[in-house]
């Protein structure tokens, strides 16, 4: 089997998928690209059992044929080479592979092909198209909320509920939560899907930034999501969501409106000064005005500032872990925030001051229990 492909092309696709392939000490064969040609079109496979990624390109050879070949090295080697054609043969016999670039020849074994994990099929699907960078912004919004405990896998991945007015995104670690709404995505035939994290963040690093449609089909097991030459499958974790919606305080009396910029390089600063382990800042509203503050008692630290803001509701004082309102603040847009609050030990709600069109977001954050002192 013999083909020839231009270096720069075929580094792009094969960095394009890499990120499905697995380090695998068990299965040695998924730190392997599956190539494939027929009819002139190269197709090239990356998969973890979990998620695949599969790119095709149109290539000259005259033969047909499969091999594995190692992926860390090949990519290595392209990298070093300069914009040529690069010749492949494969020897189908030993799997014995030749890679001739310009004056240099660079000898490698592949795998049997036969051993490479079969990549889901699409059958018995719904479809439903998101320009891409919406999709990109509706992960952005919800993916650092994602819970990293393998021991809730439900929360390991951002719930996708598909409706016929809005399609809603969550995700939650149970300290944070982001609920985004779109309603310029619906469909016919409501469902919900829970995608894993891994596989939205190989889609957030390889979504194309121009207003292309990504084809999302899935199905009770996988879900198939499809740009450009681009195919990625994605095993949907199948597990109950938790009830996102009774943990949302429904009355929250006290509004405080602030600059999101001002508010997040302040906590920036607070959070220097304050426990290294609980990142507690302490926020104390009284009329317009907001003072944020954090001590840490092991090392005599302490910092306070004073913002200006517009406050409706009773003077209070809350405590929140100012690592998770960074992230918050970091991901949302508006130039200000309104914070919804009841009490000193209910969640409180972040939401923009401005809504976008056809967009809905709220950020929910637990508070933390301040000790009296200060």
């Amino acid at each position: 089997m013999r083909f020839i492909v231009s270096t720069s092309i075929l580094l792009k696709q094969l960095q394009a998928i890499s990120g499905a392939s697995s380090s695998s000490t068990v299965l040695p064969i998924l730190e392997n690209f599956l190539f494939e040609i027929k009819d002139n079109t190269l197709t090239i496979s990356a998969t973890d059992l979990q998620t695949s990624m599969v790119t095709s390109l149109q290539i000259e050879s005259k033969e047909e044929g499969r091999v594995a070949m190692p992926s860390k090295i090949l990519i290595e080697t392209l990298k070093t080479l300069p914009d040529q054609p690069v010749a492949f043969s494969v020897d189908t016999n030993t799997l014995a592979i030749e890679i001739s670039a310009g004056d240099g020849k660079y000898k490698l074994s592949g795998e049997n092909a036969d051993d490479f994990p079969k990549i889901p099929t699409v059958d018995n699907t719904s479809t439903v198209n998101i320009p891409a960078p919406v999709l990109a912004e509706a992960i952005n919004k919800t993916i650092f909320a994602v819970s990293n405990d393998e021991l809730r896998p439900a929360m390991s991945g951002v719930l996708v509920q598909l409706a016929e007015q809005s399609t809603t995104f969550v995700s939650t670690d149970a300290h944070k939560l982001v609920r985004y709404r779109r309603t310029d995505i619906y469909t016919d035939k409501p469902a919900s899907l829970i995608l894993p994290k891994k596989a939205l963040s190989l889609l957030k690093s390889s979504l194309p930034s121009d207003d292309v449609n990504v084809t999302i089909e899935y199905n009770n097991t996988n879900a198939f999501f499809q740009f450009g030459n681009i195919f990625l499958i994605c095993r949907l974790i199948d597990e109950r969501y938790p009830d996102y919606e009774a943990v949302i305080p429904q009355v929250n009396p006290n509004k405080l409106t602030v600059d999101r910029s001002l508010f997040l390089n302040t906590l920036r600063r607070v959070v220097i000064f304050a426990n290294k382990t609980t990142h507690q800042v302490r926020l104390r509203i009284s009329g317009s005005e907001l003072n944020i503050s954090a001590e840490d008692l092991d090392f005599s630290n302490e910092a306070h500032e004073r913002l200006s803001c517009q406050f409706e509701g009773d003077d209070m004082e809350i405590g929140f872990n100012a690592k998770f309102l960074v992230e918050m603040l970091n991901n949302l847009s508006s130039e200000e925030v309104i914070i919804e609050m009841s009490t000193p030990n209910r969640a409180g709600l972040l939401i923009p001051a401005i809504k976008d069109d056809n967009e809905d977001i709220l950020m929910l954050v637990m508070p933390v229990m301040l000790n009296n002192a200060g």
